[in-house]
């Protein structure tokens, strides 16, 4: 694939930061010791005031400082393909999707050029903007909902930190089966991949730990349904629905969690809401996302 455009960060310095070492700014920054060794060794270039300088350098207020980052290289097996997207956000940094279900977050060798990954490639294509692809948290192919993504590698440093900070915070919406007494709960329970599986995963005390918040919106008598809110403290794969099914309530329409699929042919998960620190400015951010049609029907 093609190499892409160098991204390219331009900071003044200020009365507060005067005498400072260049890579003692540069560290306070955000910018990791390690991709500091790839502007070094690896095609970056730090500049004050037009001319090359080592991190080495003293700081004056008022100087013009460039940071050159390395170029990146798409992976050889990700190649663009025009998937439509539903951007509820986008600019130099960040973009915001609402992802609909059915598609998976990444290639698969099931789906090896149809995935967001693949339609965000394309994109930046249409763009002139030739970015590789950061995905700051994944929904599982059949989940809807908000999806962020770091258009470059320092925004995704910067994102990683502020996620496993707990800045970045998501609420999803789910529909289960069975009435849920209790209004509020929380699931602190190790998840684990289930024997030889690639995909299944299970409650497992010898698993990782795993926690999520529930908070139930309303129990639908009728439907013997409750309609829940949910956050994660922790990311681990298939944590709502593994979580859910420990609790006694699978998803509707999981059927790899005990669900079934007589209403819906998917589980009903959906990613409501986003709330994360803009990585450049620190701006705090926010989107959601509308429940799809087919989880509406549900309600029903």
């Amino acid at each position: 694939m093609f190499p892409l455009e160098y991204f390219t960060l331009n900071k003044t310095i200020t009365a507060k930061e005067e005498g400072l070492l260049l890579k003692e700014y540069l560290i306070d920054l955000g910018i990791s010791k390690r991709m500091l060794t790839d502007i070094k060794f690896d095609g970056g270039d730090l500049l004050i005031n037009g001319e090359h300088v080592t991190v080495k350098c003293e700081l004056h207020e008022g100087d013009r400082l460039t940071i050159l980052f390395p170029e990146e290289k798409v992976s050889e097996g990700l190649k663009p393909a025009p998937i439509p997207l539903d951007i509820i956000f986008e600019d130099e940094h960040v973009l915001v999707l609402n992802k609909r279900p059915y598609i998976p977050s990444i290639p698969s060798r099931e789906h090896p050029a149809h995935s967001i990954a693949n339609g965000l490639l394309h994109h930046y294509a249409k763009q002139s903007v030739r970015h590789t692809v950061h995905l700051v948290n994944r929904l599982d192919r059949d989940t809807s909902g908000v999806m962020l993504v770091a258009k470059h590698r320092f925004a995704h440093s910067l994102l990683s930190k502020a996620q496993k900070s707990g800045a970045v915070k998501r609420t999803y919406r789910a529909f289960t089966h069975g009435m849920i007494t209790e209004k509020h709960g929380t699931i602190a329970a190790k998840i684990a991949r289930k024997g030889d599986s690639i995909i299944e995963r299970m409650v497992d005390d010898a698993g990782q730990e795993a926690v999520t918040h529930y908070s139930v919106r309303a129990v639908i008598a009728e439907l013997n349904m409750s309609d829940v809110s949910l956050s994660l403290e922790t990311g681990r794969t298939h944590q709502i629905r593994v979580h859910m099914q420990f609790l006694g309530h699978p998803l509707i329409g999981d059927t790899l969690y005990g669900g079934t699929t007589e209403r819906i042919d998917r589980q009903a998960l959906h990613s409501e809401t986003l709330v994360f620190p803009h990585p450049m400015t620190g701006e705090q951010m926010t989107f959601s996302a509308p429940l799809p049609d087919d989880m509406k029907s549900l309600l029903f």
